[in-house]
């Protein structure tokens, strides 16, 4: 990534000084063919195939859930087809009640005849059966015609049920063919995202990173404990921050490394916790434009580390947003301190910040920064602003001897697992 070849360069120029050592920057330079975006769409208007394959999605799930729902409303015993059909199963069995009525009436009359002794009675039952079978032929064919209205009920509801489920699949199966376009769409545009971020993320003003509080002497055996400040000015909402510490020291000659004897933590309020591998100090969620926060931090050094040791810590952040776009603070801050001996105090006076200060780099993807300053917000304390000029008397002995090879490993380490913090988080 840019933003880790720009600030590995920085540290390399503000901790070793001579120009011999800027001639790491054509090694470090991209050397990356610029991304061919010809012919390829914007993510922009990726980003728009993702909002309209998720309509389409939406869309789809809510007229297959209207679907299922009309099926179910089809159990109902007001749905329109079903109260038809109970009506015609119902005047059915009334006219299959009525019929058998007649033809047991026709049955009883037969048996009158047929009993009938005198031409006056024989004449009577048969004038009797004469109407019963009359009544019994309507009846048949009121209960004939009862059965195809209860028939065609029936065929009517069932074909509507019918239809419906043809419908539910249909949509079901929109639903799997959205879904996939959906995927493939949400796909293209992060990996156009992904594409674009290689070599692009770089830091850009607007956002500020201070240590305040860090004394400048500390002495072996002792914890203290500063502040990591962070503002935004960069005109928008920043979406994750990641907030980085890292603290490296060497003994008076500047050829032994003491990072061993260094440990730091970091606190939002709930208790200490240890910095990771990749040196953060946790996350902090979407930081308006304009607005500050404290993260506090915690240095302990071991007891063994000797006196007049010299130590620096560097300070730094860097950011991501949901639309993809990232970036860091510009000027990787380092606060440099002389390590005294066990027992005394640590000094009241602060660590005076050395900023990596870094040729001005600005990305298409980055927005524009808003009033940017090389400090932290409007704290006004001159400890928690990141100075372009000026050194300390701790910064030349870090870099005698072996100690600016051991430094820019230190410092190029720090800013490649900044960046990496801000890309995983």
């Amino acid at each position: 990534m840019q933003i880790r070849r720009i600030l590995a360069t920085a540290v390399v120029a503000t901790v070793t000084a001579p120009v011999a050592m800027l001639s790491v920057a054509p090694a470090l330079a991209d050397t990356k063919p610029a991304a061919q975006t010809q012919n390829k769409p914007s993510i922009a208007e990726l980003e728009q195939a993702v909002k309209d394959a998720q309509k389409a999605f939406d869309d789809a799930v809510v007229a297959e859930k209207a679907l299922t729902q009309s099926l179910t409303d089809t159990q109902a015993p007001t749905y329109p087809l079903l109260a038809a059909f109970n009506a015609a199963h119902k005047a059915a069995g009334e006219a299959e009640s009525k019929k058998s009525a007649a033809d047991k009436a026709v049955t009883e009359t037969k048996a009158k005849l047929a009993a009938a002794v005198s031409d006056e009675d024989k004449t009577a039952a048969q004038q009797a059966l004469t109407e019963a079978e009359a009544s019994a032929k309507d009846a048949a064919d009121a209960k004939s015609t009862a059965d195809k209205t209860a028939a065609d009920a029936s065929k009517a509801l069932s074909d509507a049920r019918v239809e419906i489920s043809k419908k539910i699949y249909a949509a079901q199966e929109l639903i799997k063919s959205n879904r996939a376009k959906k995927t493939a769409a949400e796909k293209a545009l992060a990996d156009a995202k992904k594409e674009a971020g290689e070599g692009d993320c770089v830091p850009t003003g607007g956002l500020t990173a201070a240590a305040v509080g860090l004394p400048s002497k500390i002495p072996a055996g002792a914890t203290v404990d500063f502040t990591l400040h962070l503002a935004n000015t960069t005109g928008r909402t920043l979406d994750q921050v990641i907030p980085t510490a890292y603290a490296h020291a060497t003994d008076k000659s500047g050829t032994k490394d003491l990072d061993g004897l260094l440990h730091v933590q970091w606190s939002n309020g709930s208790g200490w916790h240890d910095i990771d591998g990749q040196h953060r100090a946790g996350t902090v969620k979407a930081l308006r434009t304009g607005a500050l926060t404290d993260v506090k931090l915690r240095l302990t050094l071991g007891a063994q580390a000797p006196a007049d040791g010299t130590g620096v810590v560097f300070i730094n952040a860097s950011y991501t947003n949901n639309d993809g776009t990232c970036g860091g603070v510009p000027d990787a801050g380092m606060y440099p301190f002389q390590i005294t001996a066990a027992g005394s105090k640590p000094s009241t006076e602060p660590s005076k910040p050395t900023a990596t200060s870094t040729p001005a780099a600005q990305s298409s993807k980055s927005p524009a920064p808003v009033g940017a300053t090389s400090g932290a917000g409007d704290s006004g304390s001159s400890s928690g602003s990141l100075a372009k000029t000026g050194s300390s008397s701790a910064v030349p002995q870090l870099a005698l001897g072996g100690g600016a090879a051991i430094v820019l490993g230190a410092g190029a380490v720090f800013v490649v697992r900044r960046r990496k913090a801000a890309d995983n988080a």
